[in-house]
């Protein structure tokens, strides 16, 4: 619990049944009265609940559970969820619309539940340590309780080398320690059996009855979407802001926001120094959004020394090793929004849900959708990465390609650019731009809501011809929306990414840094990377980048830091 105490700065409880202990750490949004706290019991149904989330629709939900007869002792999404699933069993996840993980044991069975959203926006990691079944809302809290096997898993490692550091459920990078992949529900019997239910995966294929829509109606259908996910997220007992790149995704919530009538609503933006020549901000644009709609806007500049003496705490809050520089940035912006208010609405997902990454394009005409993704998206070949690590932590065969062919070729999908939508959406978002959110915002106890997420949104982008996503360079419909709500000088520049220069091109401290972590007793001992790599590394920092502009010094640096950072 007090590996967690910072996603929960507010309060502490725990219960204790028999076999069963659950605990929380609470961060104050909805209810903040003490009949909100948690875990919550409800003696009349005999359920326990550890949550942590958020379910946006917990008010309708609530009327109906009453029209069935049930009574309410708190005013929060807590006791909706013990009652939904009292009411509606495993189908009670359904009906939520929201973030979530929970865990629920019932008195008079002995059984537990746990389920996680749709896009795994809130974690659950699990372990099995003899007989019994531990679960955290991050992973270093197992580590912490002891007894976890900490030995590297071969395949995760693969996955993080090769994957763009994306490591799918259920596996981490250690071994004794698994995810509970999103939209499932898992049901674990008195003796142990465990039952799971995918309860969502939409089709990404066309719907006869939307075929003949034209771009502006769909632009329209997107806009009425969005602005409804942008309107369910403003449920809360306290304000709610908004993270403001200045990009079209952050750009068109904080205009339908304002639209929703926020008042004083709180905009931030981050920046860093340059580095190679490479700026580090985009403040010019966050600058023109916040004018534009009158926020309270906050800008945080972050020099190199700020920067430097952020990162141990920005590795210390990775619930895994996660290699993008957008880590500091959003672990930077959020320790500066806390200071502020509780909750912000985030743009993170609409890359991944309306096509707006650079490799979506080629797709079109692909014969070969596995070896072209693989292409622009892993960090390095099979072959290449025998060279780099050393034979003994090396996976029996390619598992990361083997993985990625397997989501591909799935049927479900009309399209290589739709396959491709899917699988960055379900797994990719997951474990990367998802996670990495979570984990810096919570660090700060500051909770990130994602309306691009919205499941509603998303069934419907999943219905849409890929032509219209990909228009005007990528994610052109959403753009085509935009253009009703924000400045256009917004829209038509190029795309922006969350640009951490000092980070890409490791030199000066940060070669030294991430060359004592390398070269260090513990690293050695591990024996993952081949020394002859380490040295090429070292020498010629800037000539090692990932087709996906990544450092691979960065890459394998941050790996060893996180592991001595845990402990592990």
């Amino acid at each position: 619990m007090e590996a967690i105490a910072p996603r929960g700065p507010d309060g502490s409880g725990m219960v204790i049944h028999g076999s069963t202990a659950l605990s929380h750490r609470r961060l104050s949004i909805i209810d903040l009265s003490q009949k909100a706290r948690q875990p919550m019991v409800d003696g009349e149904l005999g359920l326990t609940i550890a949550f942590n989330g958020c379910i946006y629709n917990y008010p309708e939900l609530r009327a109906e559970l009453e029209a069935k007869g049930y009574r309410f002792f708190s005013h929060g999404d807590t006791e909706v969820i013990l009652k939904a699933w009292h009411a509606w069993g495993t189908a009670c996840v359904e009906r939520f619309h929201g973030m979530f993980a929970f865990v629920i044991h019932e008195r008079d069975t002995n059984r537990v539940v746990m389920a996680r959203d749709r896009f795994g926006i809130k974690p659950l990691y699990l372990a099995k340590v003899g007989r019994a079944v531990r679960f955290a809302s991050s992973l270093p809290a197992l580590v912490k309780g002891g007894e976890i096997d900490t030995s590297i898993d071969r395949n995760a490692l693969h996955h993080y080398m090769s994957f763009h550091a994306v490591v799918p459920p259920p596996r981490t990078i250690l071994n004794g320690v698994r995810k509970l992949p999103p939209a499932t529900i898992r049901v674990i019997e008195a003796d142990g059996s465990e039952t799971d239910k995918i309860y969502w995966n939409p089709p990404h294929q066309r719907d006869p009855d939307l075929s003949g829509l034209s771009r502006e109606e769909w632009r329209d259908r997107v806009l009425d979407a969005l602005r409804i996910a942008v309107r369910r997220r403003m449920v809360a007992d306290v304000p709610v802001g908004v993270l403001l790149s200045g990009g079209v995704d952050s750009s068109i919530i904080t205009g339908l926001l304002a639209e929703e009538g926020q008042k004083d609503l709180m905009t931030f933006s981050v920046g860093f120094e340059e580095a190679n020549g490479e700026k580090g901000d985009e403040f010019v644009y966050s600058d023109l959004i916040a004018k534009t709609f009158g926020t309270d806007h906050h800008k945080i500049f972050v020099p190199s020394s700020q920067l430097m003496e952020a990162l141990p705490g920005v590795i210390s809050a990775m619930s895994e090793p996660m290699v993008s520089y957008d880590n500091v940035g959003f672990y930077l912006l959020a320790k500066e929004v806390s200071k502020h208010i509780r909750v912000v609405q985030s743009g993170q997902g609409a890359d991944e849900v309306f096509a707006g990454y650079h490799w979506y394009p080629p797709l079109q005409n692909t014969n070969d959708v596995v070896g072209d993704y693989a292409n622009v998206f892993f960090d390095r070949s099979h072959d290449v990465l025998k060279s780099q690590l050393n034979p003994d932590w090396m996976a029996d065969h390619d598992v990361s390609r083997d993985l990625v062919a397997a989501h591909l070729t799935r049927p479900g999908a009309d399209t290589p650019v739709d396959a491709a939508l899917r699988l960055d959406s379900q797994v990719m978002l997951v474990d990367d731009p998802v996670k990495r959110v979570d984990n810096m915002t919570m660090a700060w106890g500051l909770e990130a809501r994602v309306p691009f997420l919205d499941h509603e949104l998303v069934e419907l982008a999943a219905k849409i011809p890929p032509e219209f996503k990909l228009n005007e360079g990528g994610k052109g419909v959403l753009k085509d929306a935009a253009r009703l709500v924000v400045p256009h000088e917004v829209i038509d520049r190029k795309k922006g990414y969350f640009p951490v220069p000092q980070l890409k091109y490791v030199d000066g401290p940060y070669l030294d840094m991430v060359r004592d972590a390398l070269t260090s007793q513990a690293a050695r001992e591990r024996g993952i990377f081949r020394e002859d790599y380490l040295q090429q590394l070292f020498t010629d920092p800037t000539g090692h980048i990932t087709p996906l502009q990544g450092s691979e010094l960065w890459q394998v640096g941050l790996l060893e830091m996180w592991l001595q950072t845990q402990g592990v």
